[in-house]
């Protein structure tokens, strides 16, 4: 399936990275478990796991902050994440009932890597893929963490209905996971902005391409909606190599919001919005043994990263759904966005 780029769509006006990907930032890694059957209980569901660093997460630690626009879901960690200003494991995103099989595989992996460890919160965030899925049947073990973990890497990232996504609904089209960066330019040098996404949100009348209504065009008696039993959410996980202290992550993590809205995302009362942000332009190795020589850049400095946040969250959310393929699974089908009417549609308009 094509990209929005590949439709010949772009968005905004930053370069990307060579990948487009949340992996052009340096280090990066992304890895997925995808578990689809049919029998004994019907599986559309999967884990995405992000690593932030070529090092384990819990020897070189990243600043870090989270915002939440709307709070109909969960992300583990951020209580001492918003303590400390630390992420201090990989992050990893599944469907919502199976956060503690996740959590639990994550505090054991890392156990396994640092024996020392005796105090372990990781990151682990979800959305509910109770349509596609049959949520209740657990399909996920820890095996599937470990697969996850395994395959993380830098480069190309897969989208659409894989890992984290595999199940996912977006705009009452199919969604999933999607990604893109941008490079931005300072007095400093240059820094890239990547962003994930797990996309299942939002209603088919409110999502917009490129600034085109593109939800009205493609009404349910053209394309069937699910009818799905609650709102979905969005997880949206921004990282960058510039170097900036974890408010300053959390103003960067705030100005996805924006770009979660261009595309038609409102934060819906059943909706799970949650957004965290990541820099790695610091090392910050896990010890108390010395002082931290830290570099931090201006806050005046900041604007076009967040300029390239909210252009990246939306074009990841875009890529996330042209990605996705057609699904049948536990409640029905979910019909993917048709990417070449989408095109002609937008680029005429």
């Amino acid at each position: 399936m094509p990209r929005l780029r590949e439709l010949g769509i772009t968005i905004g006006d930053f370069p990307t990275g060579k990948y487009n990907a949340i992996t052009d930032v340096e280090g990066v890694q992304v890895g997925h478990t995808t578990v689809i059957h049919d029998e004994p209980r019907i599986a559309r569901t999967g884990i995405t796991v992000i690593k932030p660093r070529i090092e384990p997460a819990w020897d070189n630690h990243c600043f870090a902050a989270y915002h939440v626009l709307n709070g109909a879901g969960e992300m583990t960690g951020l209580p001492w994440l918003e303590e400390s200003g630390l992420l201090t494991s990989y992050i990893a995103l599944t469907n919502t009932h199976q956060v503690g099989t996740v959590h639990s595989a994550l505090v054991k992996h890392i156990i396994r890597h640092a024996p020392q460890s005796d105090w372990v919160l990781p990151v682990v965030t979800e959305t509910y893929d109770g349509f596609l899925n049959d949520i209740n049947a657990f399909h996920l073990t820890e095996d599937h963490v470990e697969q996850a973990i395994a395959s993380a890497s830098g480069g190309i990232v897969a989208e659409g209905n894989v890992g984290g996504g595999t199940g996912m609904v977006c705009h009452e089209f199919k969604g999933g996971i999607g990604t893109s960066s941008r490079i931005v330019t300072t007095p400093f040098g240059q820094y890239v902005v990547g962003v994930l996404v797990q996309a299942n949100y939002g209603m088919r009348e409110l999502l917009r391409v490129n600034g085109v209504p593109v939800g009205k065009h493609f009404p349910i008696d053209m394309i069937p909606s699910p009818k799905r039993p609650k709102d979905g959410s969005i997880i949206i996980i921004v990282a960058t190599d510039a170097p900036l202290l974890p408010t300053q992550c959390k103003r960067l993590a705030q100005r996805a919001t924006i770009g979660l809205a261009r595309v038609g995302g409102t934060g819906h009362d059943g909706s799970g919005d949650i957004f965290l942000a990541f820099s790695t332009g610091n090392a910050l190795p896990d010890t108390s043994a010395r002082l931290r020589d830290l570099q931090m850049l201006p806050h005046a400095q900041m604007n076009p990263l967040f300029d390239a946040t909210a252009e990246a969250t939306e074009e990841a959310i875009l890529n996330a759904m042209t990605s996705a393929e057609t699904m049948t699974g536990y409640r029905g089908t979910v019909y993917a966005l048709p990417t070449h009417e989408l095109a002609d549609f937008v680029l005429s308009s």
